[in-house]
């Protein structure tokens, strides 16, 4: 009986011993990072989005932001093991050694009448026939009958006082961590034990396996369907305007999967009436319009009519059954416009490059999904050249109060941002009227727009010159600053009801043609991973040219200065083109806020090949190109459709000079404020 509970005990431990492993560092890892968070909110301040409740501190937020599944697991995980300490050390009182001399009351080397006069007494007390108590039956059968019977017993008690075992001297034991009814296995614990090896090693891997390939044959990595990811590929059009990405927007899978009730039926007429002008339906043949739209999907015509609800900021209006649809379908837009924005600029062309202009709408849509501001805002009108988009994503403004601000000579957003903040909120009162609260608001959510800044170098690594058909790296530093001081933020969208990190893209592109060469997603949230990618690549290319380790090291030291200042950066490789001179652009762009992009204008020159395979510039009729200095040259551009409403250059970032050495270098800090409009096709 000893051995068999001994065993029972034994299980209990090893499981313990097994979840406290890993369990334990787990935990004290977990406790430090959440010490380690900063305290500092990143989110605005302002009292709008005070009032929309995303950010709102309460007991059952805080348990909500708690109650994640890692940390419900981790919980129940050390209940689990103070129910087994619990549980072992209440075996371990049960299970004591067997002592007779103790049972009996008695010293060891006392003589054989001294035992049996105990064993007189505790009969009295506990023997059957004097106390009918059930547990005084079994204490005096399996204690004291057994202690006397070892003690009375010349062997016995000889090898219990020498030993300290009736039996005489034990030699070593092992036990088994298993439960005690797998080591007494009959037919019914046989039956359970084929069972739970079966389920446990057979079926549940097994269930685990299709349950993974189903998803991942209907999802990608991202969490968006492969049928939708096929529909935006098929759709997307190099001439794509921002106006009509809404048309693809709006046809991914996951929107198709939202039923359409009957009962949708009369809500989403009021709701037609209400949105209609945002549909860019034709005026003279109403009818013949309305008509048209209604004849699209049913999930269709449903998902944009709830999308331009939010544009219009017209979502309180929906009835108890569409709220339901309507997050639903803002829940998934930001991860579907990512996608939407990668099959822009996948490789299109021959020569590897995607498009520009509907990588530009895909931006401008996110913008005024996450700012519930309407698309036709983006046109140009009133005298503002930008549209009044911008205005309109800031708190407590609308059309009337943008309107008063333009008389004062206020017509684009850098306008209100090159002010001070005396002058704007002398204009916000006297113009507007403002209270000093809502000024205070303005100007929360002002100090939370990015100003960005870029520096771009384009060289061939190991070359002095770039020619037609090298590997060309394009190293950019994207600087950041806000008037609060921050570096990574949420933005102010007191619209958009769930949490939205800020993205910036940058795009190397040739606006002319309509090609993206490169693009990547930057963002600065995470400063720790930034700093590890800035100083690999930074040693790593450091390394390549061949430099001491202490240039090495300083160059790191930099790098690791600049992400903490608010920088990151940014690294990639593109094919040169044939020869020539190109006039490119680098545009970082923000899904979040409309009107703080930022553009770059950089010439880039392709030394054509040499027949002999040297890298040198000559050619062999004409004069040869100088290495010290590089003419600097004026390209015609021809227009490509429409394209330059949307993003205009500055003159003054036209004529960049070039070093001789066929690096072309450009500089955020000339850039203009890229803030586009909507055109219509």
């Amino acid at each position: 009986m000893a051995a068999s509970e001994e065993n029972s005990s034994l299980f209990p431990i090893f499981i313990l011993t097994i979840m406290a492993l890993p369990l334990v560092p787990y935990t004290i890892i977990k406790l430090c990072r959440a010490a380690s968070k900063k305290i500092k909110p990143i989110h605005c301040q302002c009292s709008t989005c005070s009032r929309s409740g995303k950010y709102r501190k309460s007991i059952f937020k805080r348990i909500s932001n708690f109650s994640t599944w890692s940390n419900l697991t981790l919980v129940l995980l050390w209940v689990i093991m103070g129910f087994l300490v619990y549980y072992i050390k209440h075996i371990s009182r049960e299970v004591q050694p067997f002592e007779p001399f103790g049972i009996l009351g008695l010293e060891p080397g006392v003589s054989d009448s001294e035992i049996k006069k105990a064993y007189r007494r505790l009969s009295i007390q506990y023997h059957p026939d004097k106390n009918p108590d059930p547990e005084a039956h079994k204490y005096f059968v399996e204690s004291i009958s057994k202690a006397y019977q070892a003690l009375t017993d010349p062997i016995s008690r000889e090898n219990f006082e020498k030993y300290g075992h009736p039996d005489g001297k034990q030699g070593f034991q092992m036990g088994i961590a298993l439960p005690q009814f797998l080591l007494n296995i009959d037919g019914a614990s046989g039956g359970i034990l084929l069972l739970g090896i079966v389920g446990v090693c057979i079926l549940l891997p097994l269930m685990m396996a299709v349950i993974y390939l189903s998803r991942s044959s209907k999802y990608t990595g991202n969490y968006v369907m492969h049928q939708t990811l096929n529909t935006y590929y098929y759709f997307m059009k190099p001439s794509l305007a921002p106006s009509k990405v809404m048309d693809v927007f709006i046809k991914a899978a996951e929107y198709m999967e939202i039923p359409v009730r009957r009962s949708d039926g009369e809500p989403l007429q009021r709701l037609f009436m209400v949105v209609r002008s945002e549909l860019n339906l034709d005026p003279t043949n109403i009818r013949h319009e309305q008509a048209k739209f209604w004849k699209q999907h049913p999930s269709i015509v449903k998902t944009e009519l709830l999308i331009l609800a939010h544009l219009t900021r017209e979502s309180g209006s929906l009835s108890s059954a569409l709220q339901g649809d309507f997050k639903r379908v803002l829940e998934l837009a930001p991860r579907l416009l990512e996608e939407l924005l990668k099959m822009a600029v996948i490789p299109r062309t021959p020569q590897g490059h995607g498009w520009l202009r509907p990588a530009i709408g895909v931006v401008e849509l996110s913008q005024s999904i996450i700012q519930a501001v309407p698309l036709s805002a983006r046109k140009a009108t009133g005298g503002f050249t930008e549209g009044i988009a911008p205005f309109l994503q800031l708190p407590h403004f609308s059309e009337a109060v943008v309107k008063k601000i333009g008389r004062k000579k206020v017509r684009t957003f850098q306008d209100l941002l090159d002010m001070t903040p005396e002058k704007r909120a002398e204009l916000l009162a006297q113009t507007a009227g403002f209270s000093s609260a809502e000024t205070l608001d303005v100007e929360a959510v002002l100090d939370m727009i990015p100003s960005m800044t870029i520096e771009i170098t384009c060289e061939t690594e190991g070359e002095e010159g770039i020619q037609e058909g090298d590997i060309v790296t394009m190293h950019a530093w994207v600087s950041l600053k806000r008037g609060n001081g921050l570096t990574g933020a949420l933005p102010h969208a007191p619209y958009f009801p769930f949490h939205k990190e800020e993205n910036f893209w940058l795009l190397l592109a040739d606006p002319v043609t309509n090609d993206v060469w490169m693009s990547q997603k930057v963002s600065f949230l995470d400063e720790a991973a930034a700093i590890t990618a800035a100083s690999k690549a930074i040693q790593e290319v450091k390394e390549g040219s061949g430099v001491s380790v202490k240039e090495i090291n300083a160059a790191v030291r930099e790098a690791v200065e600049k992400v903490k200042n608010g920088s990151r950066l940014v690294m990639g490789k593109f094919q040169a083109p044939a020869d020539g001179n190109y006039n490119l652009t680098s545009y970082c762009l923000c899904d979040a806020w409309i009107g703080c992009d930022k553009k770059t204008n950089l010439k880039l020159k392709v030394l054509k090949r040499s027949r002999a395979g040297t890298r040198g510039s000559m050619v062999e009729e004409g004069p040869a190109v100088d290495d010290g200095i590089e003419e600097e040259e004026e390209d015609e551009e021809e227009d490509y459709d429409d394209y330059e409403s949307e993003y205009s250059d500055d003159d003054e970032n036209q004529n960049e000079k070039v070093k001789a050495n066929g690096i072309a270098h450009g500089k955020g800090g000339s850039s203009s404020e890229g803030s586009s409009g909507s055109d219509e096709e």
